[in-house]
């Protein structure tokens, strides 16, 4: 995985976080213990800070960037779906951000909310706690309940699962392996 020194900023990782080979880590970047950081990631801490918290969840292709002077954080057992994207944004605790959604310009999500597919938190948008948020840019249709809140931590455990099986079960197979195995 490239990890990349920024203007004498390094990025700071718990050894129990994973981090997924083809992920880009750049600069003022903290990941705590247990979180897990997919494939094709970019967390960008070139110019601001990003912190992700224990036991986040940081799904494949996500981008997160910060400006200067602004610090990015995503809160313990936070989930941030496929493809999404975040720009100088605070995501509360247990939070989820849908697949493929944007969290703008200091935004913030509260705790415990559920950002749907696609949605789009506006710059300066305020995304209240337990509640959930659909469309660009998103409205509350209502609370969050305690099915979605079973729901999502059995997603957010298995994320944390990841981080102790991937380093143990995957393993690099070549080409040459593969079309071996065919005949």
């Amino acid at each position: 995985m490239p990890i990349y020194e920024f203007e004498g900023k390094c990025p700071s990782i718990d050894p129990t976080a994973w981090i997924a080979p083809s992920a880009d880590i750049i600069g003022n970047v903290i990941i705590g213990a247990e979180c897990y950081v997919g494939w094709q990631a970019v967390l960008r801490g070139d110019h601001g800070k990003i912190i992700i918290e224990k036991g986040a969840a940081i799904e494949e292709g996500v981008l997160v960037h910060t400006s200067p002077g602004f610090t990015s954080c995503i809160g313990p057992e936070a989930t941030i779906g496929h493809g999404a994207m975040l720009h100088n944004a605070t995501i509360d605790g247990f939070a989820v951000v849908g697949i493929r959604a944007t969290v703008s310009n200091y935004a913030r999500v509260g705790e415990w909310a559920i950002i749907g597919e696609m949605g789009l938190v506006a710059g300066n948008q305020q995304v209240p706690a337990e509640s959930v948020a659909v469309g660009q840019p998103v409205k509350v249709i209502g609370p969050v309940t305690k099915k979605h809140k079973e729901r999502w931590l059995i997603g957010k455990k298995r994320y944390q699962e990841y981080t102790r099986r991937n380093p143990m079960g995957l393993r690099i197979l070549s080409s040459t392996i593969l079309i071996e195995r065919k005949e």
